[in-house]
């Protein structure tokens, strides 16, 4: 009777994403916000708080995703909402303890579940990711809880013996595409395997070096981290998750990734294209080229934008003010912060699927600024 509740729970927050993606396409109107690029974020990031939990857009998104919420959640620490961060992820684990499961997105009334698919590779290692960059004290609870989590999670997606990832299909950032175990996926098992001593939890089997080693043999093609072991064609998240997470730190291969990433043009107006190799990769139904075409090919994604930016910064480039002054354009000219945007900078619509606004990437591009 428990697993039948939680199926419908999630059937039913699967359902109200999918009506508000459809609604929002046809009657849903853009909320413009006033001032240049920061005022514009900060407004959105206090949106985004409700006194419960930060949503993940101002547009139908409007519930929790672990994995968006991972992404931002040291940037919203440095801007100074560990208050709000904390209450957030002791309101995602309430619900994640209740549900038995640790899922990517939760609704307003509590609902788990994972979408596109039924299995999400990068929910828990995004959970504990924040735990760790918000020094978020765990409770007797709540780590064994997690440590149930940890052995969960292993079996399902882990060779027991090598710790490899399984050939297998779940959800992960680029979700309209079947990966064949992406540079993104690894890296994040990495970040997992280094958060679990610094929160106590059991010892993990595998270690992060030996992900490590798997990126820089298997993955490393000389120019880039290819998207997956099948292709080396580029996809920007794989490209740049390693080196963001800091699972990768070596100053000649990000060089030699922002040397591809300028030679192709995917800065050219602002960062930062998807892929050019759009015909590299095998999609979901209707994620191709027929509901949602172009959703992630040449599409310019603010998310990986800010990845790069942050690189950029990190790494001391100088061509970060440029890029970053792009960026800031951007987010002026449509008066919010977008989801993706066409090509040619205008907002993206396809036929059952219009961008978000407001999302709460928006505290990536903050932090830039401090």
């Amino acid at each position: 009777m428990e697993h039948l509740i939680r199926r419908t729970g999630a059937i039913l927050g699967t359902l109200r994403a999918e009506y508000r993606q459809i609604h929002n396409r046809y009657f849903g109107s853009i909320e413009r916000f006033e001032g240049d690029a920061k005022q514009i974020c900060v407004q959105i990031i206090d949106k985004l708080w409700e006194g419960d939990f930060y949503r993940t857009s101002l547009g139908h998104f409007d519930f929790f995703w672990m994995r968006d919420f991972g992404t931002v959640c040291q940037s919203l620490v440095h801007l100074g909402y560990t208050d709000r961060v904390h209450h957030t992820l002791a309101w995602a684990l309430r619900h994640y303890r209740r549900a038995g499961a640790i899922t990517l997105c939760i609704d307003k009334a509590g609902n788990t579940f994972n979408a596109p698919a039924k299995k999400s590779v990068d929910a828990l290692p995004w959970l504990l990711h924040s735990l760790v960059v918000s020094d978020y004290v765990l409770s007797i609870e709540e780590r064994a809880f997690l440590n149930r989590q940890l052995e969960k999670y292993s079996k399902t997606f882990l060779d027991q013996e090598t710790g490899a990832l399984r050939t297998m299909r779940y959800a992960e950032m680029r979700d309209a595409v079947y990966y064949d175990r992406s540079a993104y996926a690894i890296s994040l098992i990495a970040r997992l395997a280094h958060c679990v001593p610094i929160l106590g939890l059991k010892t993990f089997p595998f270690h992060t070096e030996q992900y490590r080693e798997d990126l820089l043999d298997n993955y490393w093609n000389g120019d880039y981290f290819s998207a997956d072991r099948s292709t080396t064609a580029y996809s920007s998240e794989c490209a740049l998750m390693p080196f963001f997470l800091g699972i990768i730190e070596d100053s000649e291969k990000i060089d030699k990734t922002f040397s591809y990433i300028q030679e192709n043009g995917l800065n050219a107006l602002y960062p930062l294209v998807y892929s050019t190799q759009v015909d590299a990769f095998r999609y979901r139904f209707g994620m191709g080229k027929h509901i949602m075409p172009n959703y992630t090919g040449t599409t310019i994604w603010t998310w990986h934008g800010t990845f790069y930016l942050h690189l950029l910064k990190h790494y001391d480039k100088p061509e970060y003010k440029e890029q970053y002054d792009h960026f800031a354009s951007m987010i002026e000219r449509h008066g919010t912060y977008p989801e993706l945007v066409n090509p040619d900078g205008s907002w993206f619509k396809a036929p059952l699927y219009r961008a978000d606004p407001g999302m709460v990437w928006a505290a990536l591009f903050l932090e830039l600024q401090d």
